[in-house]
Formats: structure tokens, sequence, C-alpha cells
């Protein structure tokens, strides 16, 4: 696959070999079709999504039998639970005597509702679908709130520009060159409040006439208490 994959699925060797091969046949193409790449490792949850930078845990029960994993599924899923933040269990339940078990031992284990989430499906296939969905689902989600988060940070460093350059060019002398230069070289404000104009006249190019009096104008309040005239 090419740097443009939609995702990773890592999947547990020991799960791998628990599973019909045609069944790991069917999630190998369905993976492709989907631009997944598949890597096969032993890691403790069935599958490991990553996803637009999340990673989301799966435990994958393709085959309920009341009699005998039961017990077992249900304490590794609260093992697991502690492990990974974002877990879910997807669970193939195809007959009502599968649905019966299901709700009894939902309740005898004594699952918290939610955490972790239980998907259950008919069939394994339909399974695997599921576990795409959610993970593509998480991922965009991340990248929504991702671009998001960058748009409020530029918007709001575009404010703080608009600021510094206002207050900068109503100093006598200063324009807007001088203080876009002075931004760049300084940042903000409370900077430019501090700078001493041997500061400004190393770091920018303004004139020792425009330095001298950035630097009143800050620290001298008869400065720039004083009336301006332009």
């Amino acid at each position: 696959m090419s740097g443009s994959a939609a995702g990773v699925c890592i999947m547990s060797n020991a799960w791998k070999d628990e599973q019909d091969p045609s069944l790991i046949s069917f999630i190998s193409a369905f993976l492709g079709s989907n631009s997944f790449r598949l890597n096969f490792v032993s890691i403790s949850p069935d599958l490991i999504f990553n996803c637009g930078g999340v990673s989301i845990a799966f435990v994958f029960v393709t085959k309920w039998d009341d009699c005998c994993n039961v017990g077992s599924i249900f304490n590794r899923v609260k093992r697991l639970k502690a492990q990974f933040a974002r877990l879910y269990v997807v669970a193939t339940l195809s007959t009502k005597e599968q649905d019966d078990s299901f709700m009894r031992s939902y309740f005898q284990y004594e699952m918290e509702f939610g955490k972790p989430a239980f998907v259950l499906v008919t069939d394994a296939e339909m399974g695997f679908e599921k576990i795409v969905k959610i993970s593509t689902s998480r991922g965009m989600c991340k990248q929504q709130k991702v671009a998001s988060k960058v748009k409020v940070e530029r918007k709001r460093a575009v404010q703080d520009t608009d600021t510094f350059i206002r207050v900068l060019t109503s100093i006598p002398n200063i324009n807007k060159h001088d203080a876009n230069s002075l931004y760049l070289a300084i940042g903000s404000i409370e900077a430019a409040a501090k700078t001493s104009k041997e500061d400004i006249l190393a770091n920018t190019d303004l004139s020792s006439d425009k330095a001298d009096s950035l630097s009143r104008f800050f620290q001298d309040p008869e400065f720039y208490l004083s009336p301006k005239f332009n």
C-alpha cells in the first residue's frame, strides 16, 4: 500500500489462527478495497485500528459458545478495558439462544453499560464491516477536531497580529512596516513593552529615532500620556 492508506489494521496472530481461513481472506480483501494496510502482530486485543491518528482496540468474538468461553471473554474484556482507552467488543450472535446467553452473561459478569461498547452482529463479515466503520468514524472525528483547533488557533494568531499592529502604529513615528518588523522579531505587545532600544536596533530594521520612540512609549509615562500630533 502507498502512503495514502486510509489506516492500518493490526491483527493478532493468535486470533487469526483461530479463525476460518475464509474469514481472513474476506478481511484481507475488504481492507485492501478500502485502502487499509494489514499487519499481523502478537497483541493483546484481537485487532487494533489506527485511523487519522486514533488507535482503537477491538475484541472480535466470532464464535459464541455458552458452554466454554463466555467467562473468559468477559474477564478478558475487563482486563483490556483497563489497558485501552478506546475499546469495542464485537460479538457474533447468530441464534436466539446466543442472544439470551449474551444477555445473561453481560449482567452476570457485571459489565458497566457502554464501557466498553458492545456491538452485536449476526455474522462475522458484518461484524468486521462494523469494525471498519467505527474505526474510520473515530478517525474522521479526530481529524475534524484537529482541523477545527488549527482554524481557531490561526484565527487567534491573526487577531493577535492585528492587535499588535494596531497598538504599535498608534505610537508616533511607527508605521505598519515597522509594526510588522517588530512583530516578527518580538511577537507580542508584552514583549515589546520590555524590549530595550538596543535590542530593537539589533533585531529589526527600525531607525534609532523609531526605536527611541518605541522604547519611550512603553517606559516613559510622560511620553505616552502627553498629547501627540501628526
